[in-house]
């Protein structure tokens, strides 16, 4: 079983999107998914149940607001994607990272999300999983313009991170629309569609050598 978690310190980073897409995208490779939603949102749970709509393959949600969720996990479960509260510090970390293989934090690219990420960051590598290498960390650039300077230039500044750049996701509404579906950019195949699906390959390729 791959426990994948997604947190940042910053809201309006993406981490729900991230969470969800790669949830479809494991559903879709034919694993049992399961979607642990602990923010008190609960946007993940509903993007979920909004997903039995379709008749996609399914993904299951647990409210991991609740005390108990880890048990709730089912044994046959291959990957459990956990969606982390909203604006979560490093130091209430520990208790999502049990039993979890790797750890994805979104960032985007302007000068105070940086900043903002790199003291979350630096909480983060100073964790016992993560400093004992039983948590791999990866970064992921969201809501990139990547033919814009400014994109370039934050690129090169989150590479300066501690941890390795996994993933360059660009900005597009379509991932707000599919969200609010139950859909992702992998229950789709039109050739615009699948110029974004690229944008996953290098965080997935990532999560398999984590696996």
């Amino acid at each position: 079983m791959l426990r994948i978690l997604v947190a940042s310190s910053k809201g309006g980073c993406g981490k729900t999107t991230i969470a969800t897409n790669l949830a479809a995208y494991f559903a879709l490779d034919g694993k049992n998914t399961v979607l642990v939603d602990t923010d008190r949102q609960a946007s993940s749970q509903h993007w979920c149940e909004k997903r039995v709509g379709f008749g996609a393959p399914p993904v299951l949600p647990i409210n991991g607001t609740k005390p108990g969720w880890q048990e709730r996990i089912p044994s046959d479960a291959q990957r459990v994607v956990i969606d982390a509260p909203a604006g979560i510090r490093a130091s209430e970390l520990p208790e999502l990272l049990v039993d979890t293989q790797a750890l994805l934090i979104p960032v985007l690219p302007s000068r105070i999300d940086l900043e903002a990420s790199e003291v979350f960051l630096r909480g983060v590598a100073a964790l016992a999983k993560v400093k004992s290498g039983k948590v791999a960390v990866g970064v992921v650039a969201n809501r990139l313009k990547p033919w814009t300077t400014a994109a370039q230039q934050a690129i090169d500044e989150i590479k300066k991170l501690p941890f390795p750049l996994v993933g360059q996701l660009r900005d597009t509404q379509g991932y707000v629309l599919m969200t609010g579906l139950g859909k992702s950019i992998f229950d789709y195949h039109s050739e615009v569609i699948r110029s974004h699906q690229e944008d996953w390959e290098k965080m997935i390729r990532w999560l398999k050598k984590v696996s």
